[in-house]
């Protein structure tokens, strides 16, 4: 078990914050082993249902995409019976390695508003009493968003990906036959990249607190942004405008919630410094 810290974090050497750092890694790594052998013993619901769902054309987003595509009289790759391709694994000890990694990427995705926790009760000693006031969210918040990416790339992202890749040939010859790694890491890419990438609001919050960020630093450099989203967009989804503007637009969507996020910290800080300032001169 840890030992107490009953220094405050002035008093605290740097030895002592990396002492400290270290047990809140090793409790978060054993919540991610906990979480990921649980996700271990339910090995036919990860992979079966979660993981090889989208290569299934009865996919809610297949399903979805094809009505759509069907009641505006457009044919559709969504519509298909079945994807032209097949997944296979090729090591010997590949089936059994993806398993236990796949368990442990699980872990960390169920685990990460724990791994959030840590991380903050790390960094909140540091902060000033009104900092911790205003950022008892924060874990809420930064979960909620990460789980919403972790959605959006599972739903969205990962299924357009997989149908585009999965049914692209540059001849008839060439058969589809993809390994395990393979297909585990595009679905496991879209995930993670797309909790990460809905922590921008968050991102954005702290980087304007320490003066990195100003809303006139995002509006300017808005059309580069947009540009760099679409070509995400672009690269990640299949090759028509659908696909690219329903990756693009939620993302566009948070890049200007962070530009308001950034002008509100700002005008905070500005009350706050007045706020002060008015206060001494009364004192005077």
């Amino acid at each position: 078990m840890a030992k107490q810290n009953t220094k405050t974090p002035d008093e605290m050497s740097f030895l002592d914050h990396l002492e400290e750092l270290r047990w809140h890694l090793i409790r978060s790594t054993i919540a991610v082993v906990i979480i990921g052998s649980v996700a271990f013993l339910m090995k036919s619901f990860i992979f079966d249902t979660v993981i090889f769902g989208p290569s299934k054309m009865n996919f809610p987003t297949y399903k979805l995409f094809c009505d759509i595509a069907t009641s505006l009289g457009f044919d559709s790759a969504f519509c298909a019976d079945k994807l032209p391709f097949s997944i296979q694994s090729r090591q010997m000890s590949a089936q059994f390695s993806m398993h236990i990694w796949t368990s442990i990427w699980a872990g960390f995705i169920i685990g990460f508003p724990y791994i959030l926790y840590e991380l903050w009760k790390f960094i909140s000693p540091g902060l000033y009493e009104k900092e911790r006031k205003h950022s008892r969210g924060f874990i809420f918040v930064a979960s909620l968003l990460f789980f919403m990416g972790v959605l959006f790339g599972y739903y969205v992202v990962a299924p357009l990906s997989i149908n585009f890749l999965g049914t692209y040939q540059v001849s008839p010859d060439i058969l589809n036959e993809f390994d395990i790694d393979s297909y585990i890491g595009t679905v496991r890419s879209a995930v993670i990249a797309c909790g990460i990438l809905f922590e921008l609001p968050i991102i954005i919050f702290f980087l304007t607190k320490v003066g990195l960020i100003t809303p006139e630093i995002m509006k300017k450099y808005r059309k580069i942004a947009l540009v760099i989203v679409l070509i995400l967009s672009a690269v990640i989804t299949p090759p028509d405008v659908a696909s690219q503007i329903i990756v693009a637009v939620p993302v566009l969507i948070l890049y200007q919630i962070s530009i308001y996020i950034s002008g509100y910290v700002l005008k905070k800080e500005a009350k706050n410094e007045e706020r002060l300032k008015k206060k001494g001169l009364k004192k005077m």
